[in-house]
């Protein structure tokens, strides 16, 4: 898949499946690709990663057909403008509240290398762009993809407004922050939680914009998710599902050898 026809997938409600990617070893994107992920999800706001590494996985992935989705630090225009210019076919802006910060991240991203007060103006009105400019822009950023994070409670309350901004392509739920801001830290069983994963998903859907989360817990939850509407499926991350397969076949083998398994202390895998 090419980063336009991940972009092209989304924006037509297809289901596209990808993993968290935390290993830069260079033998890692041939091993994944052949797992039959759709893309990856590279999270560069909690895993500290430098511009020449993280530029060299997307071109990596990409080349091998597997688009890079890149979460930034921050959701900060000139954060995603860098990613994008090392090879990411699209970013997830963390923690975005308001729509002002989406129309920002859509200028970063649709409108891209149109930058400063001409950029303001574009945003504040299209048509200042003029025929010619449009078309080059649309064609410049055609396979870029622009999702935000959506983690909290005031996200949820402001989230018709923040859907309802022209070029934004995917909200992406954040589990662990979310319920936290819902003061359900981590009871990702929770009604509570489950009802507001519904609701982002459903009304995300209506408008025609892909939504999905970030889930590594239950396998059986995640598929409730994903028949409620989610198709943008980011299925836990590299390190967890290394670890537990690990774990798994440590356990049989000292079952098997009539020795007592190593109790697992911490289960939860990642939280980012």
């Amino acid at each position: 898949m090419t980063g336009r026809q991940f972009a092209e997938a989304l924006r037509s409600g297809r289901r596209v499946y990808g993993t968290l990617i935390v290993s830069t070893s260079p033998r890692w994107p041939e091993a994944v690709r052949k797992t039959g992920l759709d893309f990856v999800f590279i999270d560069t706001e909690h895993i500290p990663m430098d511009r020449d590494r993280l530029s060299w996985m997307c071109r990596t992935y990409s080349a091998i057909g597997l688009p890079p989705l890149v979460r930034i630090p921050s959701p900060d225009p000139f954060d995603a403008c860098k990613v994008l210019d090392g090879g990411a076919c699209g970013i997830v802006a963390p923690y975005v509240e308001t729509p002002e910060q989406v129309r920002r991240l859509v200028g970063a991203t649709k409108l891209r290398p149109l930058k400063g007060r001409r950029l303001e103006q574009a945003l504040e009105d299209p048509s200042t762009l003029g025929a010619h400019l449009q078309t080059y822009l649309n064609a410049f950023n055609a396979g870029t993809v622009l999702a935000v994070n959506i983690e909290s409670t005031p996200a949820v309350e402001d989230l018709d407004a923040i859907l309802s901004v022209p070029g934004l392509d995917a909200v992406l739920i954040g589990p662990h922050d979310l319920s936290v801001s819902l003061g359900i830290p981590e009871r990702y069983n929770d009604p509570v939680f489950d009802r507001t994963v519904r609701d982002i998903i459903s009304r995300a859907r209506a408008r025609a914009i892909a939504a999905g989360i970030h889930y590594w817990t239950d396998t059986a939850q995640e598929l409730a998710w994903i028949r409620a509407g989610a198709n943008l499926v980011v299925h836990s991350a590299d390190i967890t599902l290394a670890t537990r397969a690990l774990t798994a076949d440590l356990a049989a083998m000292r079952l098997a050898l009539g020795e007592t398994p190593v109790a697992d202390d911490d289960a939860r895998g990642t939280t980012v």
